[in-house]
């Protein structure tokens, strides 16, 4: 059922085209740039206090909600499109995807723990990856499709009607029941036991002070960063000249090369963290590669990297769920979340200012960091 949620989730016809139907609504580049502003500080701020709340409640609410929530704000850009409701709807959106942050993972994990079958999670949690990234070929062909149809209109109320069925798909993800949490560090602060506050705090403490869960926490934040390099790779192959109008077509197979590498994640499985960093150090050489040759064919070694990238993020996120002791899973998971927020600032202003030389050495970076980060460590503390 998480499978079905996480396609319908992301098959959004308006995906590929919401940017265009801002310029074409009459907002200047200024405007569009200040509406994805919106969104990414919305989602900064809300990212933990989400999470929180999903383990307060309940996650598959949050599913729920944050599906909800994004149609409402789709809704809003189509039946009245202008700068006030578009970011009024980046507003919703970014409270619905800060609701299914953190979520999808906990309710997964503790779902499978329940019947003694967590050593599973890294397999399910690579297809639910491969799931939400091959959405995107139905997307564009939905878009395709609908808009000479009934232009952007019925693109936008089609992204409505979709969100809202993966809103009732999440209805039907079963959630084990939970015990509420009790953890504390000791200290009083007058919160009740149970309540929001606390198991804010406890999530959030655990994230903190656990050494073992803190090294993660980064890992998968600095890892997860380097996903918005996605974002460029229409224009690297515009740079290696590939003819403008065979880009779509020439970058759709990397995100299928990236499907294939999250499905098949559960083979890195049981890979110390030395040799899963080793695993992506050889996918950044690919990429290296195909930035040296800066020829049309270098695409291939970038689906490669991304494959050998997405695998190891699956990896390094089961790694990460596993080390998470208390119940507020999806708190914890959620502040990896807002790291990843903040280190994809650094990635995008290190692409402005050199552009793929400068991802590629933040890359790098993130490979070495990744040994330390996951590194295996006793109930002692004593680092193995």
């Amino acid at each position: 059922m998480i499978r079905l949620w996480a396609l319908l989730a992301d098959v959004v016809p308006l995906y590929p085209l919401y940017a265009l139907l801002f310029a074409d609504t009459g907002l200047s580049d200024a405007e569009i740039s200040a509406l994805f502003a919106i969104w990414s500080v919305v989602g900064i701020v809300v990212e933990v206090p989400t999470g929180a709340l999903a383990d307060r409640f309940s996650r598959k609410s949050a599913l729920v909600a944050g599906g909800v929530l994004q149609a409402a704000g789709y809704a809003l850009w189509t039946a009245t499109p202008g700068f006030a409701a578009f970011a009024a709807g980046f507003v919703l959106w970014g409270l619905g995807g800060s609701l299914v942050s953190g979520s999808v993972e906990a309710l997964l994990y503790d779902g499978l723990a329940a019947t003694g079958a967590q050593e599973h999670f890294t397999r399910i949690y690579g297809q639910v990856g491969a799931f939400e990234l091959i959405a995107q070929i139905p997307a564009a062909v939905a878009a395709t499709v609908l808009f000479p149809l009934g232009g952007y209109e019925l693109v936008g109320w089609a992204s409505v009607a979709t969100c809202l069925m993966a809103a009732f798909v999440a209805s039907r993800i079963p959630e084990p029941p939970r015990t509420e949490s009790g953890e504390d560090d000791g200290e009083d602060n007058g919160e009740e036991e149970g309540s929001y506050l606390a198991t804010l705090r406890t999530g959030v403490m655990e994230a903190v002070r656990s050494p073992a869960v803190r090294g993660a926490v980064v890992a998968v934040a600095l890892l997860t960063s380097l996903d918005g390099i996605e974002e460029y790779f229409p224009l690297l192959a515009r740079d290696w000249h590939v003819p403008v109008d065979a880009i779509p077509l020439a970058v759709v197979a990397i995100p299928l090369a990236g499907a294939a590498g999250s499905a098949l994640a559960g083979r890195l499985d049981r890979l110390r963290p030395f040799s899963l960093a080793l695993v992506l150090l050889a996918g950044v050489a690919l990429f290296g590669l195909a930035g040296l040759l800066g020829v049309p064919a270098g695409l291939v070694l970038v689906g490669l990297f991304y494959a050998v990238y997405r695998a190891v993020l699956v990896v390094a996120n089961a790694r990460l769920q596993e080390r998470i002791d208390g119940t507020a899973r999806a708190t914890v998971t959620s502040v990896a979340g807002l790291g990843t927020d903040l280190a994809g600032l650094l990635l995008y202003a290190a692409w402005a200012a050199a552009g793929l030389p400068a991802a590629l050495v933040l890359a790098l970076v993130v490979a070495a960091v990744l040994p330390i980060g996951l590194r295996r460590r006793s109930a002692a503390g004593t680092r193995t």
